[in-house]
């Protein structure tokens, strides 16, 4: 499983909430070639469920879950940790 976590060591501890699933679009191919694709957008305590309804209402991610900080699925594919700012749209939703 390959990771891509775009958090600085700073964000890992101030975006502890993490809400994402399984990427439908990007699972079996490119980097997630022969397994799934995972993505998630870690946020700051206070705006998880503005994240979460932002993420629900996409149509490419399947089984919507919130998981642990320091999430790793394992297996084949790729997993990609995106950061909620002020200027992601999901922190106005």
């Amino acid at each position: 499983m390959e990771l891509q976590d775009d958090r600085t060591e700073e964000q890992k501890r101030t975006h502890p909430v993490l809400w994402g699933g399984t990427d439908s679009f990007m699972s079996g191919w490119g980097k997630a070639e022969g397994g799934n694709s995972f993505a998630f957008w870690a946020c700051q305590d206070g705006i998880e469920n503005r994240v979460e309804r932002w993420v629900r209402a996409r149509g490419d991610i399947k089984r919507v879950r919130q998981v642990s900080p320091d999430y790793k699925p394992s297996g084949a594919g790729h997993c990609h940790i995106y950061v909620v700012d002020e200027k992601h749209p999901a922190y106005s939703y």
